[in-house]
């Protein structure tokens, strides 16, 4: 017994080292004398590495970092933009993807299945979308009085192109029960606290949700493996619904006969009032009070130009950005620059599938020089535009989808 201990302790120190070198990129020099029980610093993951240097951090405990808006102006967002969000903490090193697992367990399953990453690329067709995730709370920043949460502006938000399997197909090889409503996933991300009995953030969707064609248990975002930030080896990733369903760093999803009642299901978590309350005001967190928040509402950004821009007013100025409205599309888009007494029709692209973003664009005139402002403002395929002002205070700060706009000069 005594042998075997000390051979597993071998083995461990053996792989922490090993691990240590693949994450500095070069030999440990004197690991021999690293003392038991020490943490090197190079086991300290930065997920700023090979982010732009223009990231706004919010908080390091968990990590959450915002991308300026002007950096959105890509048609796909690049990794080195997407903005991070975590409710827990990212894990310490990169996972072992041949050892890496996903099971489909819980209470509507007719028997619980595993699988390898390497089976899941294998029996499965592998799909790629390109799908908008944006933070619940996104916005955030702009209620009065301030809410609870990170005080996003609004870059908490991406349209990367994600690859992986549908979970419709892994779902129906396990077999479901006929009184399946809700999954709910789980990974691998520690509580802040180190508590393992204690689980960072578990949500879900219902079954409609979860089978659509574009809801992917994803293993690559842009052609590579996703980052440890964004959730490597494997994520859930559900478009258009608050970005806290896409589980990272997944190892299970349960099908329940039931509402998921993870962690982050509770309370009045990635939840709005079911009645107007007002602003400030506490109501009890119960169910008769709050509904669960679905499907995100009609947005839009400029990314170019950045706010600020001075240009000449002899000529038009093209003005571009971004689109979307949750499961819908959007159906057109309007600009304004005087501060929204008129609205001119703006050039809307067709998206690149569904649940992506649309890029528009306008080119916009000028009477004289001088300070002005441009507003945007997208209308869903359901006739629903966006508001100008700040909607319904919620006491979450979540679902502020105000018109976004830029200060400009002409000269």
């Amino acid at each position: 017994m005594k042998n075997e201990l000390h051979d597993r302790r071998g083995f461990l120190r053996k792989s922490a080292l090993a691990t240590l070198t693949t994450l500095v990129g070069t030999e440990v020099v004197f690991a021999n004398t690293i003392p038991r029980h020490y943490r090197p610093l190079g086991f300290d993951y930065n997920p700023l590495e090979g982010k732009s240097p223009d990231m706004k951090v919010l908080g390091d405990k968990p990590w959450n970092v915002e991308t300026p808006i002007h950096l959105l102006d890509d048609a796909v967002t690049p990794t080195s933009k997407m903005f991070i969000r975590n409710n827990g903490l990212i894990p310490e090193a990169p996972a072992d993807v041949n050892t890496w697992t996903l099971t489909i367990n819980g209470e509507s399953v007719k028997a619980p299945k595993t699988y390898t990453l390497a089976e899941l690329k294998k029996r499965f067709k592998s799909y790629t979308y390109q799908l908008v995730l944006e933070c619940g709370g996104n916005g955030r920043s702009g209620f009065e009085p301030q809410t609870t949460g990170n005080p996003w502006d609004q870059g908490a938000v991406s349209c990367a192109a994600w690859t992986g399997v549908r979970l419709a197909d892994i779902l129906a090889d396990v077999g479901l029960k006929s009184d399946a409503v809700y999954i709910g996933y789980y990974g691998k991300d520690p509580h802040l606290s180190l508590d393992p009995a204690k689980v960072a953030i578990s949500r879900g969707v219902p079954m409609k949700k979860a089978i659509e064609a574009e809801t992917l248990i994803a293993w690559a975002v842009n052609g590579q493996d996703i980052p440890l930030a964004h959730g490597h080896p494997l994520r859930l990733v559900i478009g258009g619904w608050p970005a806290s369903v896409s589980g990272k760093w997944l190892h299970t999803i349960a099908v329940r006969n039931k509402i998921h009642d993870g962690a982050k299901m509770e309370g009045h978590s990635y939840k709005v009032p079911i009645h107007p309350v007002q602003p400030g005001e506490k109501i009890p967190e119960t169910p008769e009070n709050f509904r669960i928040i679905e499907s995100m509402p009609v947005k839009s950004l400029i990314t170019a130009p950045a706010t600020g821009a001075v240009f000449s007013a002899k000529r038009p100025l093209s003005v571009r950005g971004h689109a979307w409205a949750g499961d819908r599309a959007v159906a057109s888009i309007q600009t304004s620059i005087d501060f929204g007494a008129t609205w001119q029709p703006g050039t809307l692209k067709p998206a690149k599938n569904r649940l992506a973003w649309q890029q528009w664009t306008a080119e916009l005139s000028f009477p004289k020089a001088g300070y002005y402002e441009v507003w945007v403002r997208a209308t869903d395929s359901a006739g629903i535009t966006q508001p100008m002002v700040i909607p319904q205070w919620n006491p979450g700060g979540y679902l502020n989808n105000a018109c976004h706009r830029i200060a400009v000069k002409a000269v």
